[in-house]
């Protein structure tokens, strides 16, 4: 009998995920390993957002004769680019933005930050959203890959992300000649090791059950927990470390799949991007 599927992503986009994987028949049990925590004074946020909904006009064509009346001049956007690199990003920033401004091209990593866009209104084809081709490869180097940067060279871009992270996206942007505005709009950190969580996860571990992981922060947080159980245990004791190392995980990403075989696990699932292929990986171990 197939165990349980772990779900181990931040609370907010584990909850539709676990309904779905229950209606396959599966025992499912929630297991945030990020927590998701506005910012209580998100001073950068709402100073970007108000310079995004702020509309530069454009200079008159030099062509236009000057004896010809004056056409309305069409308002373009502060930032040509706006790029999230989660769904957590989208619904913090969403959260504060009223209104959707025109021309601005958006940026997302991966198909489920493709979602929370379409969620608050953002989608094709009203809307031009880039996200990368190669759905097992959904991540900031990828996204480079697919924007137009020479267009971007000279613009101004805005990269929504959380407090921290990588600084790639930014740097590819840079290079490419465009002014990039970075800024948080949530923190993440790994919870608290109490006695509730020790308990579970010692039970989760007694059995080969199949863990979702979407994020190699996660991944890295969830070891150095079961670390810490390790060296409070008894000598003899079987190690936490070495258990995990032992369950099946699914991954979205390359990243995560790379982060999984660093720390020592060797039977990993990479599906691409999506909850769709997530979902498809499960159904096979049924």
């Amino acid at each position: 009998m197939a165990g349980a599927v772990i779900i181990t992503r931040p609370l907010a986009q584990a909850r539709p995920l676990a309904a779905r994987v229950a209606a396959l028949g599966r025992t499912v049990e929630v297991l945030p390993l990020l927590q998701i925590t506005p910012l209580a004074q998100p001073v950068e946020l709402l100073a970007a957002l108000a310079r995004l909904t702020a509309h530069q006009p454009q200079s008159q064509p030099q062509s236009q004769p000057q004896s010809q009346p004056h056409s309305p001049l069409h308002p373009q956007p502060y930032y040509q680019l706006v790029a999230f690199v989660s769904p957590n990003a989208i619904d913090a920033a969403f959260a504060h933005l009223t209104t959707v401004p025109p021309g601005v091209t958006w940026a997302v990593v991966g198909e489920g930050s493709r979602l929370a866009l379409a969620a608050h209104g953002v989608a094709s084809p009203a809307a031009h959203v880039v996200s990368p081709h190669d759905t097992a490869h959904s991540d900031s180097e990828h996204l480079l890959q697919t924007l137009d940067l020479a267009a971007l060279n000279g613009k101004r871009v805005l990269i929504i992300r959380g407090d921290g992270g990588r600084e790639l996206l930014a740097d590819g942007l840079r290079a490419a000649g465009a002014q990039v505005d970075v800024v948080p709009a949530y923190r993440r950190a790994p919870p608290a090791l109490t006695a509730e969580l020790e308990a579970t996860l010692r039970r989760l571990l007694a059995r080969d059950n199949d863990w979702i992981i979407t994020s190699s922060e996660a991944l890295r947080g969830l070891c150095d927990i079961l670390a810490e159980l390790d060296a409070r245990a008894p000598a003899g004791e079987t190690s936490c470390v070495v258990s995990m190392q032992q369950q099946h995980l699914i991954v979205p990403h390359a990243r995560i799949a790379e982060t999984a075989h660093n720390l020592g696990f060797s039977r990993t699932s990479l599906t691409g991007s999506g909850d769709e292929r997530l979902l498809a990986a499960l159904q096979s171990r049924l």
